[in-house]
């Protein structure tokens, strides 16, 4: 699992337009393209550029992710080592390992302005399905539209009820041949 997040996570939360971090991983990769701080601007500015842009999924500095207690920021716990990761390194780190990825949310998963780079993001991070108890129409089609299956809780199911902590693996099974398509 990536992220255990909670209600009202919006398109902002997922893919923010703000300023760039020097220290975020996005901050990182434009200093080693020989880019000044001073020249970083924001994310919304660097929309055409997918290496900035899916290093700022879920980089938003006042995220929470409930892995990590406490914390706002774009981090994540990396489960197999118990470290501590930007969301960008642990999702690239299970990527090499091979491994699928699932975030966990809360109700209204997904709302605010309508940004594709939400979706666009969260699939190049190497997520494969957002689990959440509701979904904001258009970004549950964008999703769908970048190959992340939005699963949705039954009724009366939420990861607190549940009692997830982010360390579960979670498989997702019955898709094999089954015809999958938007409501």
């Amino acid at each position: 699992m990536l992220a255990l997040l909670g209600d009202s996570v919006t398109t902002d939360h997922i893919s923010p337009a703000g300023n760039i971090k020097t220290d975020s991983p996005a901050g990182r990769y434009l200093r080693e393209q020989g880019v000044e701080p001073r020249d970083f601007n924001s994310y919304g500015s660097r929309r055409g550029n997918h290496e900035v842009m899916m290093r700022g999924t879920f980089a938003n500095i006042r995220i929470r992710n409930e892995m990590l207690a406490g914390e706002e920021g774009g981090n994540t716990l990396h489960v197999p080592t118990g470290e501590k990761l930007s969301i960008y390194d642990a999702a690239m780190r299970y990527q090499q390992e091979g491994t699928p990825l699932l975030v966990i949310a809360g109700q209204e998963y997904g709302t605010g302005s309508s940004r594709d780079w939400a979706a666009k993001g969260t699939n190049l991070l190497g997520v494969k399905a957002v689990l959440a108890e509701s979904f904001e129409r258009i970004h549950r089609s964008n999703l769908v539209g970048m190959g992340v299956l939005p699963l949705q809780f039954k009724a009366g199911h939420n990861r607190k009820q549940l009692g997830l902590t982010g360390k579960e693996q979670i498989d997702v099974l019955g898709l094999d041949g089954a015809h999958i398509h938007p409501a």
